[in-house]
């Protein structure tokens, strides 16, 4: 491990692995809360090649790294065995239960999803051999592909006990053992025979019972497949592995804690968790098929149109779970099939703006976010195109809306999570009907998606959008300043105000230069734009700062505010992720003035070249005020 030197020496000079309560980072430093900040020896970690000065501010021992804090952070949580799923979440600070419920969801899905992915793409290619008639189903070599593509979905629930378990703080082998036990196959034939009795007869939890487990009723449910159970049952088991933890001595700790925690959350989850879990589960899928029969095409204008919103929010991890259960109640899910056509819609805007655009750059971005919309990889085309263009974005959520309508309307469901784009197409051959009414549907309503997003964004979209300054893409014509163009490099305001020299700065670690040299802005205006072409490097979660690497090379940091990772992201809107393409001038974030210097913070701005060492000079403007775009740092090679 790269840093595992540095990790251990930065743990031991603020104070050890017992005087530290938590360690979060963000884009530039490591931020402790000490239990006691007068064991730390500061001295000792500001003389260190690889620290560049340290910091106590707002009950935070601070830690300044640089651009190599994630890498860092990474080695200290693992030296010195922090969870670092604790330490995220703490740093978010956020209280919002729908948002931790999100958090929860994608970090439980994320991990598997390029495997369920696949899987589902096998499932549908051999569902389509068979309604082409190219394959039998007695064939050997269906059976294979269907064991493949069965292989993930049937056995569910040892995957996310890995998954949930790992998220909750347990031991993912645990979680594993309880999936696989739920799966067991001994038990799926204990159902064949004569049940001993039933329980809850006349009501819809009817439920017959096969076995007992020390006198106590067991009802069997089938679990292949399913997600709610394992979830909550690996919830459960990461608490109790954690008690038994604190109790069981040391050196019989390895294997007594796995026996205890399994002895006790197995039958548990047989007896109470699953069934609970399960019944649930058919709750939920009787709800949301209610709400969808409701109205399939207002359901579909709303999923269709609002898809794309949703990913760029992280909302659409609150839909996943639920498509996932109708698969596995019903066998078949209308909430992600009425999605399908929103990429579609994104493309069919992108081939607009690459047919209408004069800017030459942004023309040759739009050819390769069209080619990877085709495949269902949009983010190129969401964060790099149609959203910094904002009507084409529009665009594209309206031929959504109408192809998620024509996709209620026909009733079009999914039958398996696959792929995306054109691989997602099988994915709606009913394993029953084949080429039913309802899959032909869903190839109209992909096509009138997308021409409807061509159409629009070319029509209407586009109408203002002629050069690469225009006010449409939020773009600045830069300003030449021949003080400043003695450089090799010009770094352009990323926004507009009162210029501050960096000494000015209360923050030691930007006014002493050691993040390296730059300037400061006051802003007037809560809008930053990328002052070069480039990549975003990093971008931290609470939005507060932003590193740009140029494509000429030079690494910048923008960073809104002192302090401002405190506010959790709250009055930052980020229009860019990170790994971004994007283009000098582009609106990168906004920020709300006002409420942040109303909830204590400066919004003063540093924008310093963090890799200074390689330039023979770095020479910030000598004008009192900048506008956007305007030439702000000259680079001398």
């Amino acid at each position: 491990m790269k840093y595992e030197k540095l990790a251990k020496e930065i743990i031991e000079n603020v104070g050890g692995r017992e005087n530290i309560n938590s360690v979060v980072h963000c884009i530039t430093r490591l931020r402790f809360k000490l239990k006691d900040e007068s064991k730390a020896n500061t001295e000792i970690l500001k003389d260190m090649d690889d620290v560049v000065t340290v910091m106590k501010s707002a009950g935070q021992y601070q830690v300044v790294i640089g651009n190599q804090v994630p890498d860092v952070y990474k080695a200290v949580v693992e030296v010195g065995g922090f969870s670092s799923n604790t330490a995220v979440e703490e740093e978010s600070g956020d209280t919002n239960l729908f948002n931790r419920f999100i958090d929860i969801i994608s970090s439980i899905f994320t991990p598997i999803l390029g495997v369920l992915a696949a899987t589902g793409m096998i499932k549908g290619l051999n569902a389509l051999f068979i309604a082409l008639g190219w394959l039998d189903t007695t064939s050997g070599t269906y059976q294979i592909l269907n064991a493949i593509g069965d292989s993930l979905f049937y056995f569910f629930p040892i995957f996310l006990g890995y998954t949930a378990i790992k998220k909750f703080g347990g031991s993912p082998f645990i979680g594993m053992a309880i999936g696989a036990a739920l799966v067991y196959p001994a038990l799926s034939g204990v159902t064949a025979g004569e049940p001993l009795y039933t329980l809850f007869s006349g009501t819809i939890f009817e439920s017959p019972v096969f076995i007992t487990f020390l006198g106590i009723p067991v009802i069997l449910m089938s679990y292949a497949s399913s997600v709610i159970p394992i979830i909550l049952a690996a919830f459960f088991a990461a608490r109790v592995e954690k008690g038994f933890g604190k109790i069981i001595p040391d050196v019989v700790k390895t294997f007594v804690v796995p026996f205890a925690t399994l002895l006790v959350v197995v039958p548990v989850t047989f007896l109470l968790i699953g069934p609970i879990a399960t019944w649930a589960g058919q709750l939920l899928g009787q709800g949301t098929m209610f709400i969808f029969n409701l109205s399939p095409i207002i359901a579909g204008l709303f999923i269709g149109g609002l898809w794309q919103v949703f990913v760029i929010f992280g909302l659409h991890w609150g839909l996943i779970p639920i498509a996932i259960n109708n698969l596995t109640v019903y066998g078949s899910d209308p909430v992600l099939g009425m999605m399908f056509a929103a990429s579609f819609a994104q493309i069919g805007a992108v081939l607009a703006v690459w047919m209408k655009i004069k800017d030459q750059k942004l023309k040759t971005l739009s050819i390769p976010a069209f080619i990877s919309g085709i495949f269902g990889v949009t983010e190129p085309a969401i964060y790099g195109i149609t959203l910094p263009l904002k009507k084409p974005f529009i665009m594209s959520c309206i031929g959504g809306a109408v192809g998620g309508a024509i996709l209620g309307f026909a009733k079009s469901s999914l039958f398996m999570v696959g792929g995306l784009g054109i691989f997602g197409i099988p994915t709606y051959i009913s394993p029953t009907e084949g080429l039913n009414f309802a899959f032909w549907a869903v190839l109209i309503a992909i096509a009138v998606a997308f021409v409807i997003g061509f159409v629009l964004t070319y029509l209407f979209g586009m109408s203002k959008v002629t050069t690469a300054a225009d006010s449409s893409t939020e773009k600045v014509t830069v300003q030449k300043d021949e003080a400043l163009l003695v450089g090799n490099q010009i770094v352009a305001s990323p926004m507009q105000g009162i210029v501050v020299p960096l000494s000015e700065l209360e923050d030691a670690a930007f006014s002493s230069g050691a993040l390296g040299k730059g300037v400061a802005i006051e802003p007037t205006e809560g809008k930053l734009f990328a002052p070069v072409s480039g990549t975003v490097t990093a971008l931290f979660s609470t939005k507060h700062a932003i590193g740009i690497t140029a494509d000429s090379g030079a690494e910048i940091l923008v960073h809104i505010g002192m302090n401002t990772v405190q506010l959790n992201g709250k009055h930052f809107t980020a229009h860019v992720a990170q790994g971004a393409k994007v283009e000098k001038g582009q609106l990168l974030i906004e920020f709300d003035i006002e409420a942040i210097k109303q909830a204590g913070f400066e919004v003063t701005t540093p924008v310093v070249v963090t890799d200074t060492e390689k330039y023979a000079d770095v020479q910030p403007t000598t004008d009192k005020q900048v506008k956007w775009g305007e030439p702000l740092i000259s680079l001398e090679v």
